[in-house]
């Protein structure tokens, strides 16, 4: 199985300190709707792996959560692709659960759902524990500049070999060149 493990904030969806409490406050970064579809074309199973302790700071409801979701799945429908499962952590940090990254939980349920080693799977996230969490569960990570992106490079604590891309677009543009199979490199 060809899976791709997308964090949510900062990948998918413009991110927010405030963090995005409705539907309306979704926003989808430029240009990775359709990085989705073209990953989704090429054979490629997307799953979303997102922390939301929002839920846990009494910010929005479960409820929410899913119309906020529903919104970001019809929308790359819409591009002609297809998100197969979202797994989210509702804690807080204080909460010392296993689903919350950096911890690799939601990893585990992952390869557990679609019966799968996550070994050769893709995990693209923007920050240090999207990384630290992939590596954790043996996934590969990437790291992308949007979101936090920018800012974890700049913490210097990105570990060696780590593929960055500028966004979700550009690190699709180079999975599909490689043809699904081989890794990407460091990008632009």
């Amino acid at each position: 199985m060809r899976l791709v493990i997308l964090d949510r904030d900062g990948v998918i969806n413009e991110d927010s300190d405030d963090y995005i409490k409705s539907a309306d406050e979704w926003q989808p970064i430029p240009g990775s709707l359709e990085a989705i579809a073209r990953l989704s074309h090429a054979g490629f199973h997307i799953v979303v792996a997102t922390n939301q302790s929002g839920i846990a700071r009494g910010l929005f409801k479960v409820d929410t959560l899913t119309r906020i979701h529903n919104r970001m799945i019809d929308q790359v429908h819409h591009k002609g692709g297809e998100i197969e499962a979202v797994f989210f952590c509702p804690h807080a940090p204080a909460d010392h659960c296993l689903c919350r990254k950096p911890l690799p939980g939601l990893f585990h349920d992952i390869a557990a759902r679609f019966k799968t080693s996550l070994n050769g799977t893709y995990a693209v996230g923007d920050s240090l524990r999207d990384i630290e969490a992939a590596q954790a569960a043996q996934a590969l990570p990437v790291l992308v500049r949007t979101g936090k992106g920018t800012r974890t490079l700049a913490e210097g604590l990105v570990p060696a070999g780590v593929p960055i891309y500028d966004n979700l677009a550009a690190f699709a543009t180079a999975l599909l060149a490689a043809t699904g199979k081989g890794a990407p490199g460091v990008g632009a």
